[in-house]
């Protein structure tokens, strides 16, 4: 991501949203701001999806993701947590979707570039910025986040559920294990959902090491290349050393089976995008 600049991927991963809402109706994951708080950028991301059917595979593993991770964030919340922390928010809606509930907080960590870009298109859409939404500043390669987050009034001693999505490939992977790390130092424990990707040299499927291929190089070339990639055994063996013992994680092909079970052609289970749950004692 360049210095003073909006996060360009976090504009992509948005139109795959609004594409989904009207090319599948929201079949897989609902989301009526999706379109909103795009404005006139929705038209393009659709038209885009419409020369492309391609990029077809990518919008659907996005709305899955999502999907899951509101599934899990909702399930949360059904159980008491009124943490919810979305870091690397970009221009997530789901803050501006919860019910309100006494006590909810919600921080959305994210450059400030990219915080000021998404609150002024919430102006324009005329979507609220509710009260219970916490804006906090931060670079994911560069300190704790802790700390900003107890300044903008987070609790580690209650409860946390973390939406995690769209942000750990262009991290490295110190700085991933390190957020790991913190989440799970947290004394009342936490929840966290979020995406990676296999190496792409794991990836047997032709057509889908392109796709990588030329997704990377796009995203590199907007200045904000793939840096890091996980071995599911080993990021999990990771993850248990740092103090998460419940994980869950669901490849493309699991995703489908749950989320799109009538699906023509369901992919191979095997290496390429994951989404995964894990959760402290």
């Amino acid at each position: 991501m360049q210095d003073g600049q909006a996060s360009v991927t976090a504009l992509g991963a948005a139109g795959h949203r609004a594409a989904h809402q009207v090319l599948e109706r929201g079949f897989v994951f609902a989301d009526p701001l999706a379109l909103r708080i795009l404005g006139q950028d929705a038209d393009d991301a659709i038209a885009l999806a419409k020369e492309r059917p391609e990029r077809r595979p990518l919008r659907l593993f996005i709305a899955m993701r999502s999907r899951f991770a509101e599934d899990s964030a909702r399930r949360a919340i059904e159980k008491g947590v009124r943490q919810i922390l979305v870091p690397g928010a970009g221009l997530d809606t789901f803050a501006y979707r919860l019910e309100r509930t006494q006590d909810m907080r919600v921080f959305e960590l994210d450059h400030p570039a990219t915080q000021t870009e998404k609150r002024r298109r919430l102006t324009e859409a005329q979507i609220a910025e509710p009260a219970h939404v916490s804006y906090v500043a931060h670079d994911f390669e560069s300190g704790s986040m802790t700390a900003a987050l107890k300044a903008a009034g987070l609790d580690p001693d209650r409860g946390a559920f973390v939406l995690w999505l769209g942000v750990t490939p262009y991290l490295t992977e110190e700085a991933v294990f390190a957020t790991l790390g913190e989440l799970a130092s947290w004394p009342g424990g936490t929840e966290v959902v979020f995406d990676y990707a296999n190496p792409p040299e794991a990836v047997d499927e032709p057509n889908a090491r392109n796709f990588h291929r030329e997704m990377a190089e796009r995203v590199a070339a907007s200045g904000e290349p793939f840096r890091c990639y996980f071995d599911s055994a080993a990021l999990h063996a990771r993850a248990r050393e740092l103090g998460f013992s419940d994980i869950e994680d669901l490849d493309r092909a699991a995703l489908v089976a749950r989320y799109l079970p009538d699906l023509p052609v369901a992919p191979r289970p095997g290496p390429g995008g994951h989404v995964v749950r894990m959760a402290t004692a």
